[in-house]
């Protein structure tokens, strides 16, 4: 027997998954044929066709709506790059292996690969004093911010201007956060405004981080610098927009959170500190991370280089002890910067002068391809209204 050509509302609502409302919204707007039923007047019928037509674009809909949501949060890749990528438990710069690089190469060096450019840095020699606060991140802040408020678009610009422009916006930014212009290896110079001696054993371990965080892969932070650089904004302006989501708690501000559970962990001792967090169901910052199964290998190159301060030891002992889980990145920079007597807030520093790197390297990229970044919302709000 053939299937019906007109249905009950029941049949229709149950098919669709809505309520009678949204069933006479769609008759209303057109998208459903609808006629009285011949048995019983009072009643109508709703053509099966058209139902079935709404029941497989919602179908697809939420296929697609699915997955475009499940990719934003640790998913499936949203955008092709040839920048950096994390396999089989390890990080590559355009193929070449983070760990490898972080035991030879400069951050510069590095950010040059990063933009798939070759040879000596070209960089204006004159750049301008470093903004005038009391703390780095506020520096670094000022500083880029300064900068998009006057660099004209990277839109059609020559590519030998922008990686001049590249190259001098990565050392202004090393300037806000040393707070002097300064001249040499970027390394050198953040460990000579932090009391390393510049070519030591400090300056070195500052050298490896600034390689093994200088790119992530699609991070939040690169995210946002690419959705800028779609619009045709500056280098500066995509930058500092990669360091405003940097700063978020849930990224470059992580170091915040291992501190206040190392904290914790004084206090209460480390499997204490570690069974109340479990109990109430809050995070264990500074230890596993959902692209390494295992272990960070950024955290387990750095850790291997300098003696873990006694605290530090004993927690990360406890952590793995209890939940299997290694330290991370975070965890990594926190506990260098401790063991190398940096200022509190050097982690972040350090997260941001690196990052910078990528986020120049993301930007000329998405500028390269052309296409502005622009999704589409889901919306789950009211009904509209239509007239």
């Amino acid at each position: 027997m053939p299937p019906p050509d007109w249905i009950s509302a029941e049949d229709a609502q149950g098919r669709l998954s809505v309520r009678a409302q949204t069933l006479y919204a769609y008759v209303s707007r057109g998208r459903v044929q609808v006629r009285p039923d011949p048995h019983d007047p009072r009643r109508s019928l709703y053509r099966a066709a058209d139902i079935a037509a709404l029941q497989q674009r919602k179908s697809r809909s939420r296929k697609v709506s699915d997955v475009a949501a499940g990719a934003i949060a640790w998913g499936e890749p949203v955008l092709a790059s040839a920048i950096t990528t994390v396999a089989g438990g390890r990080l590559f710069y355009r193929g070449r292996d983070a760990i490898r690089l972080a035991e030879t190469e400069t951050l510069e060096s590095v950010a040059r690969l990063l933009r798939g450019g070759h040879g000596a840095a070209l960089k204006r020699t004159e750049r301008p004093r470093p903004p005038e606060a009391a703390d780095m991140r506020t520096r670094a802040f000022l500083a880029l911010a300064a900068l998009a408020g006057t660099d004209p678009p990277a839109r059609g610009r020559h590519p030998m201007a922008l990686a001049v422009e590249a190259a001098t916006l990565l050392d202004v930014l090393t300037d806000a956060v040393a707070g002097e212009v300064g001249g040499g290896a970027i390394h050198n110079r953040l460990a000579l405004a932090w009391g390393q001696g510049p070519g030591g054993p400090g300056a070195d371990l500052i050298r490896r981080m600034l390689v093994l965080v200088a790119d992530h892969e699609l991070n939040a932070s690169a995210f946002a610098a690419r959705v800028a650089a779609s619009t045709g904004a500056s280098l500066s302006a995509s930058a500092l927009a990669g360091l405003s989501t940097l700063s978020g708690p849930r990224h470059g501000g992580a170091s915040a959170a291992v501190r206040t559970f190392a904290a914790e962990a004084v206090q209460q001792g480390p499997r204490t500190a570690i069974a109340n967090r479990l109990l109430e169901d809050r995070a264990l910052p500074g230890f596993g991370h959902p692209l390494y199964p295992d272990d960070d290998p950024r955290a387990a190159a750095l850790l291997e280089r300098f003696a873990l301060p006694a605290d530090l030891a004993a927690l990360a002992e406890a952590v793995r002890a209890v939940t299997g889980q290694a330290p991370n990145i975070d965890f990594a920079l926190v506990a260098a910067c401790e063991a190398l007597r940096l200022p509190k807030d050097a982690p972040f520093a350090l997260f941001a002068v690196a990052r910078c790197a990528g986020w120049i390297a993301h930007a000329i990229e998405q500028g390269q391809a052309d296409a502005l970044i622009r999704p589409r919302a889901r919306y789950v709000g009211p009904e509209p209204e239509f007239g």
